[in-house]
């Protein structure tokens, strides 16, 4: 996997310390919390950062519970397992697998219950590409083909010229970026640390002045900031908060059972590439959703065919095989996947009408026996729900 993706540029999945508004005083990172720490603010982030809230509707989608469960056991790293083995010795809070839209497995751990929240880090990325394409459906992005300066005209002469919306949803812009959080001079790092100026968006601001490393649309590059980017361009576009149009749009309509809450940076904008705070049913519902076609309440909320080319390759150098969609990973071994960093996924396999959901609180964000452990717990789920 490309050096971007490792772990100190995978830090950057959930955004550096500064990109949080904190209401709780002397807050440590949110990358560097205890275990204790983690399993008490993951479920209630709202305690210690500002957030603004996804309002859910009068009506809950349901989610049956099938006649058949589920009870995967598999070997992995010489040792017999099951799921709540592996909850436990990775630090789980909640297992979800829908199967033909029913549960076929619900399990909790680390103190946690239905109707507690748990925070997404960049699982929210694949929530705000969904926004952009209901946005499109809403004409109020004219298409993929629209360029970014149209709704950011902040970006007029610099990098992004001429880069449109699709190219920003590949995270393929061409502009420079620097995503290595371990160094304090990278634009992750820096771009979360400016100051606040009237006016004016402080990450549109440091976006304006990078300049062009490559064509647009031929490089696969991880850039966080420009996830946020898209969460502007999306707002900007609709008028609408990301917390208004993700209720209007999603929750409400689809029938979610809680409202989620979303983090807010320090201009006060939903951050488009992190940190919702969702139930683990209503993280099936989204993976549902995507299911469903985007189809809300018999009616159509994105395009025809988004689902579809949103999460299949769209672009494929620089990217991990078999290439990336609209903010969505691809997997060699079948669907896809929102990811997000200390263990957070939403794994969708449409030929299967499987969604498993995964929330964890990791002791590192990412890791290769960890995620080896958890690739394993899926595929022993995809086999036991055939």
């Amino acid at each position: 996997m490309r050096t971007v993706l490792g772990l100190a540029a995978a830090l950057a999945f959930g955004g550096g310390a500064a990109a949080q508004v904190p209401v709780k005083p002397d807050v440590p990172s949110i990358l560097v919390w205890s275990p204790q720490q983690q399993a008490d603010w993951y479920r209630s982030i709202e305690s210690v950062y500002k957030v603004e809230t996804v309002a859910r509707g009068d009506k809950v989608r349901p989610l049956p519970r099938a006649a058949r469960q589920v009870a995967p056991t598999w070997t992995h790293a010489g040792k017999s397992w099951t799921v709540r083995d592996y909850m436990d010795a990775h630090r789980v809070s909640g297992v979800l697998v829908l199967k033909d839209g029913q549960i076929v497995l619900e399990e909790y751990g680390l103190g946690r219950g239905p109707d507690d929240r748990w925070t997404s880090f960049s699982v929210a990325k694949s929530v705000t590409s969904t926004l952009a394409g209901a946005a499109i459906r809403d004409g109020k992005i004219t298409s993929l083909a629209s360029p970014v300066t149209d709704y950011i005209p902040e970006l007029k002469g610099s990098g992004y010229d001429g880069v449109t919306v699709r190219q920003l949803l590949m995270m393929s812009s061409g502009v420079k970026w620097n995503e290595d959080y371990a160094d304090p001079n990278s634009d992750v790092a820096r771009s979360v640390s400016l100051p606040i100026e009237p006016g004016k968006n402080p990450l549109v601001t440091y976006m304006a002045r990078l300049p062009r490393a490559h064509e647009p649309g031929t490089l696969f590059n991880y850039n966080t900031g420009e996830t946020d980017l898209v969460g502007i361009l999306v707002s900007r576009a609709t008028g609408k908060s990301l917390a208004a149009y993700a209720s209007e749009k999603i929750w409400r309509p689809y029938g979610m059972e809680r409202d989620a809450i979303w983090m807010v940076d320090p201009a006060g904008h939903e951050r488009g590439g992190c940190c919702m705070s969702i139930t683990l049913r209503d993280y099936g519902r989204i993976g549902q959703f995507m299911l469903d076609g985007g189809m809300a309440d018999g009616t159509a909320v994105l395009p025809d065919g988004w689902t579809t080319e949103a999460t299949t390759p769209q672009i494929v150098k620089g990217a991990p095989p078999p290439g990336y969609g609209y903010f969505w990973w691809m997997r060699p071994q079948g669907g896809y996947e929102a990811r997000g960093i200390f263990g957070q996924g939403i794994l969708i396999v449409p030929e299967e009408k499987l969604v498993v959901v995964v929330n964890s609180a990791w002791p590192t964000a990412v890791g290769q026996e960890l995620g080896a452990a958890r690739l394993a717990l899926y595929e022993a789920i995809r086999a036991a729900a055939k």
